[in-house]
């Protein structure tokens, strides 16, 4: 993600905007919380109350699943969606390229000098279908769970916990725990992402400000200097006061692009003196944490396909997902084949930290690229401090519920700092959260829902299509395979990256 969530997909229908948003209550095991990321991010308000909810899916008698498993064709959930604001199709459009055309493009460059001009190419085309791929089976996935439960729309984490509750028998008991531990990967995913957005604005600092004042200062000094004005992000608990934050680094953004690109363009590449293929294979993990971490928007998916006016058309081809997703992966390949043979090996961890930092234009780039990350800091660590808050707010006492919320929000505010004072080199932090978060909200966790809602226990034995089951989840496990690949392999050559930068 990599990308920023907007201020409207947030907040479009202002269901968020009060501080007593309902709780979702699990009875069952006792586990109170916020209903995921996606409600955080939806312009829906068709939010299923705990009374329909639990009338029609928190059941506690697996045959009540099993009944809504068998008489679900006469049931479409898009009819039964009451969204007071929806989105057309191009409003879908827009939410998914938004939310997916963010920082993570800057990245790019920094994966093909490991992965190579051909290898990178292909590599990024089919990571991008994996992740398309892995998108269209959770959306899928939700709507055969919707019209097995007879919901008109399901969260991400709903849906996990729902195929579970409808699932094999034996994997019953653990639908709650699925559910709780989306949530978490979420929250996490979202707080790893604001660590990365702290050493970015660092970094673009330090090299404008070193310009100037003549010094080399410790890039962890000017991760410390940030404390303040991310605190004051941070401790602001209504999404209308982000609202001018949010505008501001629309229009920074943008400009940093633009300006991006007429640097990589404006002298033809040398392409014949770059790799084409790696330089080694230690450096394959890096190269696919990388693009996964670019690429993976997942948080914000089901939100966008729970508010379209037409919602069949998320899925169809050529539909919403499929526009966006091929604009998407069209983009980053482009990115990271020109940055790269534009910079050969000397690309940095962000293509901005490479334009010449001498030149006044330069220097704008990395102070609007800068501003626009601060300011889009508040929208990216409300979503997971909601889902901290929800968690514990059960177990604090009403009189201390204001004081307790601000201290909540300035201790996590100051962990992602020291995460990133702890970790302040930008190329090998992505690529660390790209494998161990993004690969599992990505990947594994759809093709895990994918395929427990594959195997719906009623007569899926003696089904027609039970070749068809068989090879749908041949094609989960090898993506889990994948997944799983990338997360340790990507995982343990960031730490030994990491290392090594701290050693110089």
């Amino acid at each position: 993600m990599k990308g920023y969530v907007s201020e409207s997909s947030l907040r479009a229908d202002g269901e968020f905007a009060g501080r007593d948003n309902p709780i979702f209550d699990d009875s069952e095991s006792g586990n109170i919380g916020i209903r995921d990321i996606g409600n955080l991010n939806s312009p829906s308000n068709q939010d299923l109350t705990p009374s329909t909810f639990d009338a029609d899916y928190r059941v506690n008698d697996t045959s009540a699943a099993d009944e809504h498993a068998d008489n679900n064709s006469d049931y479409n959930p898009f009819e039964h969606r009451h969204v007071e604001r929806t989105n057309s199709d191009l409003g879908g459009l827009a939410h998914l390229l938004k939310s997916s055309l963010g920082t993570g493009i800057l990245a790019m460059p920094n994966a093909f000098r490991s992965g190579g001009l051909l290898f990178g190419t292909i590599a990024t085309l089919l990571v991008g279908y994996i992740c398309t791929h892995c998108v269209y089976i959770l959306v899928d996935s939700s709507h055969t769970l919707c019209r097995r439960l007879r919901v008109p729309s399901l969260t991400y984490a709903e849906t996990a916990e729902a195929a579970f509750k409808t699932g094999p028998f034996a994997l019953r008991r653990y639908s709650s725990a699925v559910r709780r531990f989306v949530d978490i990967s979420l929250a996490i995913t979202y707080y790893s992402a604001a660590c990365v957005y702290i050493v970015f604005i660092a970094h673009s600092t330090k090299q404008v400000a070193d310009l100037h004042s003549g010094m080399d200062i410790d890039v962890r000094l000017y991760i410390a200097a940030l404390l303040p004005p991310l605190l004051a992000l941070g401790a602001i608990r209504d999404l209308k006061l982000l609202v001018p934050f949010s505008a501001a680094a629309n229009v920074c953004i943008v400009l940093s692009f633009a300006f991006t690109l007429f640097y990589v363009f404006r002298e033809a590449p040398d392409l014949a003196s770059r790799r084409l293929q790696p330089p080694s294979l230690g450096q394959l993990p890096l190269f696919f944490a990388t693009v996964i971490f670019a690429m993976e928007g997942i948080g914000v998916v089901m939100p966008v396909e729970n508010s379209m006016r037409t919602p069949q058309h998320f899925l169809s081809c050529p539909g919403v997902l499929c526009v966006a997703m091929t604009t998407v992966v069209t983009l980053y390949t482009t990115i990271g084949f020109f940055g790269y043979a534009k910079y050969g090996d000397e690309t940095l961890g962000s293509i901005t930290l490479n334009l010449p930092t001498e030149e006044p234009l330069a220097q704008a780039v990395k102070v609007l690229i800068a501003v626009a990350i601060l300011f889009t800091y508040g929208l990216q660590f409300y979503v997971p401090t909601e889902i901290t808050w929800r968690l514990i707010r059960p177990s604090i006492p009403e009189k201390r519920l204001l004081s307790s919320e601000y201290a909540v929000r300035l201790i996590a505010v100051c962990l992602t700092v020291i995460v990133a004072a702890s970790v302040p080199h930008l190329g090998p932090i992505i690529s660390l959260v790209g494998a161990l978060f993004f690969s599992t909200l990505g990947l594994i966790i759809p093709a895990t829902v994918d395929a427990v809602t594959a195997l719906q226990p009623t007569g899926a034995a003696a089904a027609p299509g039970r070749h068809r089951r068989a090879a749908k989840l041949v094609k989960d496990a090898l993506i889990v395979a994948f997944a799983a690949m990338a997360l340790l392999a990507g995982s343990y050559a960031s730490i030994r990256e990491m290392q090594d930068s701290a050693g110089k």
